[in-house]
């Protein structure tokens, strides 16, 4: 007894010829999907770069974890190269995890409705967090004055 199993190409097993009901259709997104599945591969390789580049920084140069403070921050943050180095860091890692749970939105959320709130409460999250996060990194003070007073630290020079 031999089983043939028919191809989703034909009705007919061997005939070549697609099937009405497996041509692709003129889908509206174009190519959004392609585009968001090529941005997770680059990005992901670039912030594994990133990450890694981080941590070595952070955690092997210099006096290790037990140099992690305050200053430290500082003075990374006052060269462009470590301020543009983390904010790539911060748009990457949101974009990135922002589109993973786009995916799991669009693969899980039955109703539609449901779909467009979970996405709207999703890009607002991803906003917020984007325009805090580039608002700290570039407008980070480490000496702050408040009402003509230095505030106290030990990282800034004395006035």
């Amino acid at each position: 007894m031999s089983t043939d199993i028919q191809s989703p190409r034909s009705g007919k097993i061997g005939s070549g010829k697609i099937a009405p009901q497996y041509r692709r259709g003129t889908g509206s997104k174009g190519n959004f999907e392609m585009l968001a599945w090529l941005f997770m591969r680059l990005s992901g390789v670039v912030l594994v770069v990133l990450i890694f580049g981080h941590l070595f920084v952070n955690l092997m140069v210099g006096e290790g974890i037990h140099g992690i403070d305050f200053g430290f921050v500082a003075g990374k943050w006052a060269d462009p190269f470590w301020q543009f180095w983390d904010l790539a860091m911060l748009w990457l890692a949101m974009l990135h995890g922002t589109n993973g749970v786009r995916t799991i939105i669009n693969d899980y959320a039955e109703k539609d409705a449901t779909r467009l709130w979970l996405k709207v409460v999703l890009y607002a999250a991803t906003v917020v967090i984007v325009v805090l996060g580039t608002l700290v990194i570039f407008t980070f003070n480490p000496c702050p004055v408040v009402n003509g007073v230095q505030l106290p630290g030990g990282f800034c020079p004395a006035p």
